[in-house]
């Protein structure tokens, strides 16, 4: 933990990348127009891409919420509608459950033991869920530090990406002591459809590593699939719909199609803009690299699937939506 913990002078300036799609202030405070008095208020630290959304679901089922994110900006639609606080230990002090939803292992830890983190102020008995993708071992660690402060550490990670944050049919795996985990369902059942306990702490982290490199392998190879089809002559709807209702079918390709102009409200048809961004990817891919190591699993497309993420990083990619990959691969230079 004290090689983690030394990371934390490089959090503040990677917290939120990635971040910010803000909706209507005016239109949130509508929704939530109803009397929150009957529920105890919830933290949220963390109002990026998913974060925003999340929180505002919160909102619609009736908690009053006391938030914070590094970036002043992003805490614009709850000003009128809940509590925005100057640091995590600021939440901790007014809360007593909290979620957090962040970009990387060193914000987390930053976030929950940073001179202003959530630890500083946390109260005996608090719940603190985690919603970040990060390291498992960060996971185990931080739920020994929540532990000596007599607070419950648990991780929840999601799949589904932006649209079903705003939808609030997110699938969240969560790991922790299995008597709290009603508890944690309490809030999470707001936020998703899907709330499936997993083990101890850390097996949600696990279980969103494998989603996630499963996700990238499958997107990749979406991608291939499309622009070999398209190659050879094929109208690139037809070829989705044919994939679609063949063995080839996955989220890649009937949810999520890479390519611009397939599909509708996904992020190809917007530039590759929004959605989750090919820097995350690569870091997820990192973690599945990572946890690959350590348990000594081979992980051949998985290893060769975060090298072409990385790459993508590298030639401008970063800042766009993993499902780039496609546009990518269409540039005969880069192979």
């Amino acid at each position: 933990m004290a090689a983690a913990l030394g990371l934390r002078g490089a959090a503040r300036s990677l917290l939120g990348r990635g971040r910010r799609q803000c909706a209507g202030r005016a239109g949130l405070a509508a929704v939530c127009s109803r009397s929150m008095a009957s529920k105890t208020p919830v933290g949220f630290v963390g109002l990026g891409n998913m974060g925003n959304p999340m929180a505002k679901n919160l909102m619609k089922h009736g908690y009053p919420l006391i938030i914070y994110d590094i970036f002043p900006e992003a805490c614009k639609d709850f000003q009128d509608v809940g509590q925005v606080m100057a640091s995590p230990a600021d939440v901790a002090e007014k809360a007593d459950r909290i979620i957090t939803m962040l970009p990387t292992s060193v914000n987390a830890i930053e976030v929950y033991t940073g001179p202003n983190g959530i630890l500083r102020k946390v109260k005996k008995g608090s719940l603190l869920i985690d919603s970040s993708t990060i390291d498992p071992s960060v996971s185990k660690e931080l739920a020994k530090e929540v532990e000596k402060m007599g607070a419950l550490f648990m991780d929840a990670p999601v799949s589904g990406g932006v649209g079903a944050a705003r939808a609030g049919n997110l699938t969240f795996m969560v790991g922790g002591p299995e008597q709290e985990f009603a508890a944690a369902k309490e809030l999470l059942g707001c936020m998703g459809s899907n709330v499936v306990y997993c083990g101890a702490v850390g097996t949600g982290e696990a279980a969103k590593i494998c989603n996630n490199m499963l996700l990238g392998i499958s997107m990749i190879g979406t991608a291939e699939a499309m622009n070999l089809g398209i190659r050879l002559g094929l109208d690139p709807k037809l070829l989705a719909k044919i994939l679609n209702m063949s063995s080839g079918r996955c989220w890649s390709s009937d949810t999520y199609n890479p390519v611009p102009g397939v599909m509708d409200g996904v992020p190809s048809a917007n530039n590759y803009q929004g959605g989750f961004g090919t820097t995350l990817m690569a870091k997820d891919l990192g973690l599945a690299q990572a946890s690959a190591t350590s348990t000594k699993s081979p992980i051949l497309l998985g290893g060769l699937t975060h090298q072409i993420y990385r790459m993508m990083c590298a030639k401008g990619y970063s800042q766009k939506d993993f499902s780039s990959v496609f546009q990518f691969l269409r540039e005969d230079e880069n192979f």
